[in-house]
This record gives C-alpha cells, sequence and structure tokens, in this order.
C-alpha cells in the first residue's frame, strides 16, 4: 500500500512540475496528423506478440499516445522502449503513467516529429504503428533507411500500401500487420 501511494505522489508531481513549468516539453511542434486513439490492450499485447518482443528488444512505438504500448513491452516482455509522439500532452500523460506502472527505468518518452531528420529510429529492434495509411505509406523511406535488416515492424489497422505484410492476424475486429526489415 505505501509503495502505491509513493507511486501515485511521484507521477502527480511528475505531472504537476510539467503543467506548472513551462519548458522543451511543452513546446508545439506542429499540430499531430491524426488524433489520439488508444489502442485497445488486447490489441496491445497482440502486437507485441506477434513481434516475439523480447528482454533484448527495444520497442519504439510512434505517436505513442500515453505510451501504453511501451510500457507493456517494459512490464510484461522486460524489453526497453521509446514513445515517440508530437503531441506535449501525450508526452506528459506517458510520462506518467510510466510512473505509476514503475517502468521509468526502461522506458522514455520524446517530443518529436517522427519525420524529422533528427529523429533517429537505428536503434529500434521493433516498431509499433497506429497511424493512418497515408501515414505509414510516408514513413515506409525513413524506416527503409534507419532502421536495420530484421527490424520488426507491426501496425494497428493500417497497412503500408505496395509493402506487402508477411503476416496478419484479426484481434477484437482489427487486423494487425507485421513486417520484417529485409536485409539490403
Amino acid at each position: 500500500m505505501l509503495r502505491k501511494l509513493i507511486v501515485l505522489a511521484t507521477a502527480l508531481v511528475v505531472v504537476g512540475l510539467t503543467q506548472i513549468a513551462p519548458s522543451a516539453h511543452t513546446q508545439v511542434l506542429r499540430d499531430p496528423d491524426v488524433i489520439f486513439v488508444p489502442t485497445p490492450q488486447s490489441v496491445v499485447d497482440a502486437m507485441l506478440k506477434l513481434a516475439r518482443v523480447g528482454k533484448d528488444d527495444v520497442v519504439y512505438d510512434l505517436g505513442c499516445g500515453d505510451g501504453r504500448i511501451v510500457i507493456t513491452a517494459a512490464k510484461q516482455f522486460g524489453a526497453r522502449g521509446v514513445g515517440i509522439d508530437i503531441d506535449p500532452l501525450r508526452i506528459k500523460e506517458s510520462n506518467a503513467n510510466a510512473v505509476t506502472a514503475g517502468v521509468t527505468d526502461r522506458v522514455k518518452f520524446l517530443l518529436t516529429d517522427i519525420f524529422a531528420d533528427s529523429t533517429n529510429l537505428s536503434e529500434a529492434t521493433v516498431v509499433t504503428l497506429y497511424l493512418l495509411p497515408s501515414l505509414n505509406v510516408k514513413l515506409l523511406p525513413k524506416l527503409r533507411r534507419e532502421l536495420k535488416p530484421g527490424t520488426r515492424i507491426v501496425s494497428n489497422s493500417f497497412d503500408m500500401g505496395e509493402w506487402q505484410p508477411e503476416r496478419t492476424i484479426e484481434v477484437d475486429g482489427r487486423t494487425i500487420y507485421y513486417w520484417t526489415m529485409p536485409k539490403s
């Protein structure tokens, strides 16, 4: 009980400080390309299982929203995670959720544009997406440039145009797409 109170108090302090003190973490880079729609936990679990996430993985969630994918990857699979979002409110929420989940040592959240050249994805062994098809297609050249061969990519609900997935599964009425970055 004491541990839960400490975690809750820490989360409140983190959220409170980020709301009181304007900083780079509250800077608005540009309007988001999509609205935040949380991925159901059953779909998160299926995405991570489909990608065979393990303790040696680094999971990047592009458009991380509330952080649930990388937090789940850390908490249930022992992976490290990086959530990237352009919305400062989502980054605040993600950080607070990581504190509550007790995984701040395994995850980090970056306020940045996933399409920016300065946003480097090369450390990822798994990339998760819940973006629109047009954004997935727009992101594909960056993924091909920066991801190592063998990096796994899973997308909730949307494909990547002409790049055919290696596998798809249905979970709670949603299609999950799976690809592996090929060797050059």
